[in-house]
């Protein structure tokens, strides 16, 4: 999911806490080198369900494949209705560094009864997450690194290129050579891999957020062995440095102005009635100014960031939203609330994020005084939030990176595929909706695209209308109509919980409130 609200572990008020990617029982003994996956009975964290956990090796760098291998962690909960199986269902929850072992556990929660009776569910921790050999980095280099994202100067702008430099470099040191192949092309091998093991000839797939773009550049270099593909969420891998930075401001902004509006209608929000724009830019220029300190012992000044950070995560889902503007609220009085609220919503990111993401994309910068353009530039574009924190940090993160760009950004060329279901929220903060429609259009003839009219990430527990599309298609093939549009839904009381219908949204605890994913 592009689920990261900043790069690498820190609270949303700067509380550090360093790990590594969510671990999920152990699957058994690694299966051999070739041949089908050897699955074994395990058990959730829940201890709820009946799954089977497998591996499926696969070389660390696919240009050596008679090198270092790694192991490939998979779990699969089976098809309620056997007799009616059509086939395998891969999913991806999104981050990058969400753990697709951790998806699958919850898919009695999270799919629907349909899907689940006539799918294996299989869920896999890709390259450096979870179980497959996790990235590990020293959490005082993580700290030292997350406190300079934001540089002010050129010489902060220096000391951030010297702070990534090291936190790469300690990656590399304590995870070993898997560091400099962690892009999203490397991981569709992986993919296609499990497709052998599992003996299917065509794969199913779900990826959300940041799976999304797995799934993309799996269509790309395999269109012949997909049956079926939804891309919920969607990434757009053709994006320069500064479209990335635009596009997701854009989001942000767009997607705050649906809250301040969804308040200014509903009487139980506890802003309602006051200026919902104004009072984000007053706080926001009350903590550039030092002026906003929160009572504790000792005492938090509250940065711009903290704010920003907070506001992004908050537009994932509206059901946060009473929650959100009682925080708001309470920070404006200084209100010691706000600090043990806003606090105890920090979640840490995976380490496994700047990794694929600096990988991926290509977001050096030649000099501090581009990146204070940037930031000029995006508070004419966005007067209200001023940036997107999650993609400010994705640019500032990756400066100076030690690794190479080995999947560089590049329009999709996908012939020869099934159709495939591309779904985008209007109102996305994480992947933008100019992002969804962009990979619609490059994918061609073979995307229906469906939008969902409303605000969020992870259209199928967002909306019941893209649900049933989506359950539709991967059961029948079955695509929208051309320029299928589902309505917003809006939340309606202080009770309202992140879920649709009865399916419960595991994007949160399986990547954090961080991003693609």
């Amino acid at each position: 999911m592009r689920l990261a609200v900043t790069a690498l572990a820190a609270t949303l008020f700067g509380q550090l806490l360093a790990g590594t990617a969510t671990a999920a029982p152990q699957p058994p003994t690694p299966a051999p080198p070739s041949g089908r996956a050897v699955w074994e009975p395990c058990a959730s964290p829940s201890g709820e369900g009946t799954f089977e956990c497998a591996t499926v090796q696969v070389p660390v760098d696919w240009k050596r494949p008679r090198g270092a291998t790694l192991d490939l962690a998979l779990a699969r909960h089976r098809a309620t209705d056997p007799a009616r199986r059509i086939g395998s269902l891969l999913i991806n929850p999104g981050g990058p560094g969400g753990s697709g072992v951790g998806f699958a556990f919850s898919a009695p929660d999270s799919f629907s009864p349909e899907l689940l009776e006539r799918f294996d569910i299989v869920g896999f921790d890709p390259r450096g997450v979870g179980l497959s050999n996790p990235v590990k980095c020293d959490g005082d280099r993580v700290a030292d690194q997350s406190a300079l994202l934001y540089p002010d100067s050129a010489a902060s702008f220096s000391a951030l290129r010297a702070a990534n430099r090291a936190l790469g470099e300690n990656c590399r040191d304590l995870t070993g050579p898997l560091v400099d192949h962690m892009d999203t092309a490397s991981v569709v091998r992986d993919m296609d891999a499990i497709r052998a093991a599992l003996g299917e000839r065509r794969i199913s797939y779900y990826g959300v957020s940041y799976g999304t773009g797995i799934g993309q550049q799996y269509a790309e270099r395999y269109p012949h062995r997909v049956r079926a593909m939804t891309l919920d969420s969607n990434m757009d891998h053709s994006l320069d440095r500064w479209s990335y930075q635009k596009t997701e401001t854009v989001a942000m902004e767009e997607s705050y102005g649906q809250f301040a509006n969804w308040c200014a209608r509903t009487p139980s929000c506890a802003l309602h009635g006051r200026d919902t724009r104004a009072l984000f830019r007053s706080l926001l220029d009350r903590a550039a100014a030092g002026e906003l300190v929160l009572p504790g012992d000792p005492p938090y000044t509250v940065t711009p960031q903290d704010i920003q950070s907070v506001a992004f995560g908050s537009m994932y889902d509206p059901a946060d939203w009473f929650v959100f503007a009682a925080d708001l609220a309470a920070l404006d009085a200084s209100d010691p609330a706000a600090a043990r609220s806003l606090r105890e919503r920090g979640e840490p990111t995976e380490f496994a994020y700047l990794p694929v993401t600096c990988q991926d994309y290509d977001f050096d910068v030649p000099s501090y005084a581009t990146l204070a353009r940037y930031e000029r530039a995006l508070a004419r574009v966005a007067p209200v939030t001023r940036l997107s924190s999650l993609a400010w940090s994705d640019l500032t993160g990756c400066q100076n990176w030690p690794t190479e760009v080995t999947n560089p950004p590049h329009r999709l060329d996908v012939d020869g595929t099934p159709k495939i279901l591309v779904t985008n929220s209007r109102y996305d903060v994480a992947t933008p909706y100019s992002w969804g429609s962009n990979a619609a259009r490059q994918i061609g003839r073979e995307a229906a695209f469906l939008t969902y009219d409303g605000v969020g990430h992870g259209d199928y527990w967002l909306s019941p209308c893209a649900r049933d599309a989506i359950d539709t298609y991967l059961l029948t093939l079955k695509t929208p109509r051309k320029g299928a549009h589902c309505p917003a839904v809006w939340p309606t009381g202080p009770t309202a919980q992140r879920q649709s219908g009865n399916l419960v949204n595991p994007l949160p605890t399986l990547v954090g409130t961080g991003r693609h994913g």
